[in-house]
């Protein structure tokens, strides 16, 4: 039986011991956001940007190689030190029989390095192709990408994260968590993301869209 993944995430959350005015900046942070429009994201029936990312190993995976092989979920995430994306990367592992069976796989981008990926694979040991989209080139084609704006920078600064280390970057670049179902076109099939980083699409869903 597929796990409900939300009940999970809102269980992390009940035990987020973050303070009420922190989590205030972040709630306005993520309204501000949504209402630009800068991260709709592409939709149903658009062509997918074609893209080449190295994975943990270092090897360049493309999208056009995947498609060969069959329909791809692809999954933007924020990274591994984000506690909502190991719940979410984790109940996608446990579900990837289902998804393998309707003849799909799953790949998942961040910005995060290489490096960063490779020990986000050994500790989580998923068995899809995690991808490092290090300059959120990839992100920015599938309009999810924004750059963290600086209330929420000084939160994460206040706990010891820096986003744009974690990421080999100057800049603090993250994608808002999204996933598309992408067929052997290269056509959008379905499109789900949420400014709100606790809120992540069901692995059910994924299964049912596919």
């Amino acid at each position: 039986m597929i796990k409900n993944l939300q009940e999970e995430l809102n269980r992390l959350g009940e035990n987020n011991e973050t303070p009420a005015e922190i989590q205030q900046k972040i709630t306005e942070a993520n309204k501000q956001l949504e209402e630009s429009g800068e991260v709709d994201g592409l939709e149903v029936g658009d062509q997918a940007p074609e893209f080449k990312l190295k994975n943990h190993l270092g090897e360049e995976v493309s999208l056009a190689e995947k498609l060969e092989e069959g329909p791809v979920v692809l999954v933007f995430y924020r990274g591994g030190w984000c506690p909502y994306c190991n719940l979410q990367l984790n109940a996608y592992q446990q579900a990837l029989p289902e998804i393998k069976e309707k003849g799909a796989q799953l790949i998942a981008v961040s910005p995060q390095t290489p490096d960063n990926t490779l020990s986000q694979k050994e500790k989580e040991e998923l068995d899809f192709e995690l991808l490092s989209d290090q300059k959120g080139e990839t992100a920015a084609d599938y309009e999810v990408l924004f750059e963290v704006p600086a209330a929420v920078k000084e939160v994460y600064q206040g706990f010891g994260l820096d986003i744009a280390e974690y990421n080999g970057l100057d800049e603090w670049i993250l994608p808002v968590p999204a996933v598309y179902i992408i067929n052997q076109e290269g056509k959008i099939e379905f499109v789900d993301l949420n400014v709100d980083y606790t809120v992540r699409t069901e692995p059910q869903t994924i299964i049912d869209n596919l």
